[in-house]
């Protein structure tokens, strides 16, 4: 007897539904497991067996997108965020391959995100709970090519209603951010500008252009 896997999305649906209510390209849904049938093991068996990153949207795997640079530039993120935190031990900083259960069993992985320790079962986390149950309070994401605005506007809605406080989209090309304090108010930092914690990192300045220069440039540029 054959088990057909339950699919969370309408039967009805085309693939052309599918990739419209996503909002995002074909060329980054893998066909196994078939989508709408993905789990939260499947998000870590793909990482196991292939080394990918995937993100979990309504039973959908999504390969994360972030090319060398993108990578570079969250690296210098750590770097910075890392130094206020000596300072000020508030709590921990995830990097671009940190899996998060944010809101029910959506699966995010932002390329860096803040998290307070009171946010942690016992205030810290679990070697033993490699995807925890929590939202960011801080989420970064930095745009690629492969990134779509409808995409990113489901993924922000997400981060809030999962109960992050604050998030930055990092733009490269523009060398610009857009900083959210809610789904609907933005403002956007120029490479001049400053990238504030607000009230989720207090103390925390960053000039942005110091950013891309420390992720182009390195330590000793």
């Amino acid at each position: 007897m054959t088990t057909v896997a339950t699919t969370v999305l309408p039967a009805e649906w085309t693939v052309a539904d599918m990739l419209k209510h996503l909002g995002i390209r074909p060329e980054r849904i893998p066909l196994y497991p078939p989508p709408g049938t993905a789990t939260e093991n499947d998000v870590l068996e793909v990482h196991r067996r292939s080394g990918r990153l995937c993100e979990l949207v309504d039973g959908v795997l999504v390969e994360k997108l972030l090319g060398f640079y993108e990578s570079a530039l969250a690296g210098a993120l750590i770097h910075f965020l890392h130094l206020h935190l000596d300072r000020q031990p508030l709590g921990v900083v995830g990097a671009p391959d940190g899996m998060l259960k944010i809101l029910g069993d959506q699966v995010r992985i932002p390329d860096v995100c803040f998290i307070r320790w009171e946010r942690f079962p016992g205030g810290t986390p679990s070697r033993r709970d490699p995807i925890p149950a929590v939202a960011p309070d801080l989420a970064v994401e930095i745009l690629s090519e492969g990134n779509t605005e409808e995409e990113m506007a489901r993924k922000l809605r997400q981060y809030f209603e999962g109960g992050s406080g604050l998030v930055w989209y990092i733009d490269p090309e523009s060398r610009s951010a857009r900083v959210y304090t809610s789904p609907e108010q933005v403002a956007t930092v120029s490479e001049d500008g400053i990238l504030d914690g607000g009230d989720v990192l207090p103390g925390f300045q960053l000039r942005l252009g110091d950013l891309f220069e420390r992720a182009e440039r390195g330590a000793g540029g």
